[in-house]
């Protein structure tokens, strides 16, 4: 295992009526000025708005609204946040919604305190921020366990390019899993996809030997891969919701993490495919998975082998390292289609005339990658998803 040194600074209030008796403790802590920041608008309709709203109230919170937060948020709605921050001299951000908002609000939250472009200060200048306005979260959408860290994914549509920016840190996370039970089921799956997605990705990361982190991430991933199995049966049943949205937590929480440095080549790629094509997130993870593995196979197979027997259950016997790396690859291609999942880009609407050769040539190279991919073999993997 790698040295490290483990502090997070996020505080989880999970649960039942989480918000009712933990938010207004929280907002005492803060000034009068709050930017409500939420995406668009389902929080009115399932009744979390008026129940936060009458919370901030009750506070006596002055609110300033900042709605319409996209899916794939983009730079130009940050910096519309940012500037909306600045005009209101806001003192605290609630951001209210899945892994968009809460990633939107946490650059928000950095470009109101600097004077200069963020995307040129962490590109260009490779600055890291480090004043910020204190935010907590409200999620009512789980899978991408963005309120756990201080990374967001933006969209610069100038620059064509769907990448990582550093933020803030939520100082709280509200996760009250009876939020998400409004969710489209499709939206469900896809972010308990991710949430899956992320743990394979710390898990291939290096050391390639196992340590503690990758035992409890081996049980992450078989907890995920149960509950999005129970919550497909029974849409209803509130204790796999729950399960999924703490595994959603879980993946991002620093946790799974300790001792390794992660790969993340397969969302480095997905990011830059949802640049130009805006595709849903969880959905593009579940079409490269499978494709990305087999390239990798060569280079990764003790680690798809223990995969294999230690999360899908696959029996050793009488199997090599690389039937059982295989068995593996086949396993997760096996579940993306038994649960919806699309196992092409033609299902998601991604077509031909897509620029794979543009996406390849933009994607991050991941440092922790097992394989030291080229933009060219990206490429190969893009084109064999069609």
């Amino acid at each position: 295992m790698n040295t490290f040194t483990y502090s997070y600074p996020v505080k989880a209030y999970f649960g039942e009526k989480a918000a009712e008796k933990n938010l207004a403790a929280e907002l005492s802590k803060y000034g009068e000025n709050v930017l409500l920041a939420y995406g668009g608008g389902s929080v009115k309709k399932n009744g979390i708005y008026d129940e936060l709203v009458g919370i901030l109230k009750n506070a006596g919170k002055k609110i300033t609204e900042f709605t319409g937060i996209m899916s794939n948020p983009t730079y130009e709605k940050v910096q519309e946040g940012a500037k909306l921050a600045k005009e209101n001299q806001i003192d605290f951000i609630l951001a209210v919604g899945g892994g968009s908002v809460i990633d939107c609000c946490k650059v928000v939250s950095a470009q109101a305190k600097l004077d200069e472009d963020i995307w040129d200060f962490e590109y260009v200048q490779h600055g890291v921020p480090s004043e910020f306005i204190p935010m907590g979260a409200v999620v009512t959408a789980f899978g991408t366990g963005a309120e756990m860290n201080n990374g967001a994914v933006i969209t610069n549509e100038e620059k064509k390019s769907k990448s990582p920016l550093w933020g803030a840190f939520y100082d709280f996370a509200v996760l009250d899993p009876d939020y998400t039970m409004t969710m489209p089921m499709k939206q469900v799956i896809s972010g308990a996809f991710d949430s899956l997605s992320h743990s394979m990705e710390t898990y291939m990361g290096s050391p390639r030997e196992v340590n503690l982190s990758d035992e409890i991430n081996e049980a992450t991933q078989r907890n995920i891969i149960r509950n999005i199995r129970a919550t497909l049966r029974n849409p209803d049943d509130r204790q796999a919701r729950s399960e999924l949205v703490w595994a959603a937590a879980m993946a991002e929480n620093g946790i799974l993490k300790i001792g390794k440095v992660t790969d993340f080549q397969c969302h480095m790629l997905e990011h830059q495919l949802g640049a130009y094509t805006d595709c849903n997130h969880g959905q593009g993870l579940a079409v490269l998975h499978p494709a990305l593995y087999r390239h990798m196979l060569p280079e990764a197979a003790p680690q798809f082998a223990r995969l294999a027997v230690e999360v899908w259950g696959i029996d050793a016997s009488g199997k090599s390292e690389g039937e059982l790396a295989d068995a593996f690859i086949d396993a997760l291609a096996s579940f993306i289609k038994e649960i919806g999942l699309p196992t092409t880009f033609a299902e998601m609407g991604i077509g031909t005339d897509t620029d794979f050769k543009a996406i390849a040539e933009s994607t991050i190279l991941a440092g922790g990658c097992v394989k030291k991919f080229t933009p060219e073999e990206l490429c190969e993997v893009l084109e064999e998803c069609m």
